[in-house]
């Protein structure tokens, strides 16, 4: 296992000393990729909060998704400012800014990206084909679903296996997220992949008050 090998690894561990060792020793792997993906973004992924403060306090600039997804307005506004477009450019794995603000529940980046023209209804270019919306639903962000549907992001959007946001909610529980999306015009009788409607899913998961909302 290479130095590169060896960082990744310890990042997804959590290892936090293995990690200050390997940086400080080799400051260039700080710009290491593993399938595109850099140290930082990884330790977000795998919410390796330590190990993503020690990559910070090493002085790294972030990119517009590390930004995005660590909800750091601030150096979100510079990197906006210098290039507008990026605020609908893919990430190497495929996922967009507002994706990942969405997910990782950052209100205020995603209300920033969405103010800079982001497009409410993009989804990820790779398999999941997760929208924005998606990413708030499953990130439990209801703030940001709000602002997303505000901002005209599609409510029946379908990612992998054919799951709409009410999908989503309906696996989740979440009450007030369902009715949201219901508010919205969201389609309980909407069928997955599996033929399987919200409902469906809800009463699968145990969510009993939730199937009954989307009865």
């Amino acid at each position: 296992m290479d130095e590169s090998e060896q960082l990744f690894d310890a990042i997804k561990k959590g290892n936090a000393d293995e990690v200050s060792r390997l940086i400080d020793a080799n400051p260039a792997l700080a710009r290491a990729r593993q399938s595109g993906v850099s140290p930082l973004l990884t330790a977000v992924y795998y919410r390796q909060a330590a190990v993503a403060r020690i990559l910070l306090d090493r002085g790294m600039q972030l990119d517009v998704f590390e930004a995005s997804a660590l909800g750091t307005t601030e150096r979100l506004r510079e990197i906006l400012a210098e290039e507008p477009a990026r605020v609908n450019a893919f990430a190497p794995d495929g996922f967009t800014p507002l994706g990942l603000a969405s997910f990782f529940a950052h209100p205020a980046a995603a209300r920033l990206l969405l103010a800079s023209g982001a497009d409410p209804s993009q989804a990820a270019r790779n398999a999941t084909r997760v929208a924005p919306l998606h990413s708030a639903v499953a990130g439990r962000n209801l703030e940001t679903a709000r602002d997303l549907l505000a901002h005209g992001a599609d409510v029946h959007a379908r990612q992998e296996g054919g799951f709409t946001p009410l999908h989503g909610a309906a696996v989740d529980g979440s009450e007030e997220t369902i009715r949201l999306l219901l508010s919205h015009g969201a389609d309980r009788a909407a069928r997955d992949d599996a033929g399987k409607t919200p409902a469906d899913l809800a009463r699968e998961a145990g969510k009993e008050h939730a199937a009954e909302l989307l009865r």
